[in-house]
C-alpha cells in the first residue's frame, strides 16, 4: 500500500478530483469575474462590450461606493475592537463554570445555527419603535423611543449589534475549546504560587490562546467583507444608503439594475480588499505572535 501511494500516478488520481473541483468552483469563477469586470454587459445577452477600466473608474468616483466601503470598515472595527474582546471575556467565564458548562456552550452557540433571515426578523421586532423590547427598556428610564432601523444615526449600529449577536457564540466555542485544551497543571501551579484568577487569565491563558484569537480575528474580517444577508433582511441598505456595504452595493447593480459588468468589478474589488487586509494582518500581527507549545 505504501509503495502504491508513492507512485506519482496513484497520488495524482487521489488529488485530481479535489483539484478539478477547486479549479471549477474557485479559480474559474475568479478569472471569469475579472474578465466580466472589463465589460459593459447586462448578464443576459450573448454580446459583451469591452470597456477597459471604465467600471473601476466609475466605482471610485461614486460616493455611494465609498460609503459602502466605510460601512465595511465599521464592520471590521466593531468585530475586532468590541466583539473579539467580548468573545474572550465570555469564553473565560464559561471555562471557569463548574456546573452546566455544556448548557452554556449550547446556549451561546444557538444563534449561529439560525437562519440570518430569522435573526433579522427577530431583531426587527426587538428594534420596533412602537412595541420593541429596546424602546420598552428605554421607556423605563424615561428615554423617548428611538427609530433604530430608520434613523441614519442608529441603523448601522443596530445591524452591527445583530450581526455580533449571531456570530459571537460560534467564536466563543472556538476560543473555549482552546482554553479547555490548556493543561490544568499550568493554572494550578500559578494558583499555588499565589496568582489571582485575573492574573492567571492575563499571563497564562491569553498568551496560550493567541493563535486561536488570531484565527477568530481573520474570520471576523473575512465575514465583515462579505456581509450582505443581514443588511438585506433588516434595512436593504437604507435609510438613504446609510447601511449599504460593498456586497449589497454590488447586488444592487449586478442583479437589480442588470449592470453585470459593473457588479463584477465591485466583486473583484471586494476580493482585492479582503486579500490586502488579511495579508497585512498576517504580516503585522500573526507572524509576530509567539507560538507556544505545551
Amino acid at each position: 500500500m505504501n509503495k502504491a501511494l508513492r507512485s506519482p500516478l496513484i497520488y495524482s488520481l487521489f488529488v485530481l478530483p479535489a483539484l478539478i473541483l477547486f479549479v471549477a468552483f474557485f479559480i474559474y469563477p475568479i478569472f471569469n469575474a475579472i474578465n466580466n469586470s472589463f465589460t459593459s454587459w447586462n448578464g443576459i445577452s450573448k454580446h459583451m462590450t469591452y470597456i477597459g477600466l471604465d467600471n473601476y473608474e466609475m466605482a471610485f468616483k461614486d460616493q455611494a461606493f465609498w460609503k459602502s466601503v466605510r460601512n465595511n470598515v465599521y464592520f471590521i472595527l466593531f468585530s475586532c475592537l468590541i466583539q473579539v474582546p467580548l468573545i474572550v471575556f465570555f469564553s473565560l467565564l464559561i471555562a471557569n463554570v463548574k456546573k452546566l458548562k455544556g448548557l452554556y456552550k449550547t446556549a451561546v452557540f444557538m444563534p449561529s445555527i439560525m437562519s440570518t433571515a430569522v435573526i433579522g426578523i427577530l431583531w426587527g421586532f426587538i428594534y420596533n419603535p412602537d412595541f420593541g423590547l429596546m424602546n420598552q427598556v428605554l421607556g423605563i428610564f424615561g428615554i423617548p423611543p428611538v427609530y433604530w432601523l430608520s434613523d441614519k444615526n442608529w441603523a448601522m449600529l443596530s445591524i452591527l449589534i445583530t450581526n455580533a449577536w449571531q456570530w459571537t457564540g460560534f467564536y466563543i466555542v472556538m476560543v473555549l475549546a482552546a482554553i479547555l485544551a490548556i493543561p490544568r497543571e499550568l493554572d494550578e501551579a500559578a494558583a499555588i504560587d499565589g496568582a489571582s484568577g485575573i492574573q492567571r487569565a492575563i499571563r497564562i491563558t491569553l498568551p496560550l490562546i493567541m493563535p486561536i484569537i488570531s484565527v477568530v480575528v481573520m474570520l471576523s474580517v473575512a465575514g465583515a467583507m462579505k456581509a450582505a444577508d443581514i443588511v438585506l433582511v433588516m434595512t436593504k441598505g437604507g435609510p438613504a444608503g446609510s447601511t449599504d456595504v460593498m456586497a449589497t452595493y454590488m447586488i444592487r447593480y449586478a442583479i437589480t439594475s442588470f449592470r453585470h459588468g459593473f457588479g463584477n468589478a465591485i466583486a473583484v474589488l471586494i476580493f482585492a480588499f479582503t486579500i490586502i487586509i488579511t495579508a497585512l494582518y498576517q504580516i503585522l500581527v500573526v507572524r509576530r505572535t509567539e507560538r507556544i507549545e505545551y
